[in-house]
């Protein structure tokens, strides 16, 4: 065996191969953390319901799914709310679903269609499964928790939780695509 085939069935692979290297797990390690801590920035930016907090970690999700591809948007979706798990296991549960359904549409589009257009309709087609996602979420999950009926939960829908979610969807699109260009060209200058 030669020496640098020897190197390549120890090594953990590539940056782009598919294959799994080190700089890549410690870059996915980052965006984890990343979404983790911006999990925990909560604001409120829906004035007709206060107690509903955004929180910027799509952003990295998304940018995480856009640069290295759906295995990445389900990484970073996953296993930025683990925090939340032992607080809040239901909003995390709706958190995680919510995230994946946005990232992961949004990367598989990016991924066959790598242009600002592809963006624009990932991000797009991803906002609208995530918007489906939170809905139906809200619908089976909030009644478990909020001690509310179901009715009350749906009759929340269109003057609350669509327009939250709309605006939510927007802030991480718009800045995800006004982004993700200069991060994406400082992630292939270190690769």
């Amino acid at each position: 065996m030669s020496v640098s085939s020897h190197t390549d069935t120890h090594s953990t692979g590539v940056a782009d191969s598919g294959r799994w290297s080190t700089k890549r797990i410690a870059v996915y390690a980052l965006f984890v953390a990343l979404a983790m801590v911006t999990s925990f920035i909560e604001l409120p930016i829906f004035p007709a319901a206060p107690y509903l907090k955004y929180d910027p970690s799509g952003i990295v999700c998304l940018i995480a799914g856009f640069a290295f591809g759906p295995s990445a948007a389900v990484i970073v979706s996953v296993l930025g709310f683990v925090p939340h798990m032992f607080g809040d296991p239901w909003g995390s549960i709706m958190a995680i679903a919510v995230a994946l359904a946005l990232s992961v549409p949004a990367s598989l589009i990016y991924k066959r269609w790598k242009t600002r257009k592809g963006a624009a309709a990932g991000i797009l087609v991803g906002a609208v499964v995530a918007l489906t996602i939170a809905i139906v979420g809200n619908l089976l999950i909030t009644p478990i928790y909020a001690h509310m009926t179901v009715a009350q939960v749906a009759a929340m829908i269109v003057p609350v939780l669509l327009p939250f979610n709309l605006l939510k969807f927007v802030i991480h699109g718009i800045v995800t695509f006004l982004i993700y260009k200069p991060i994406s060209d400082l992630l292939n200058k270190t690769r």
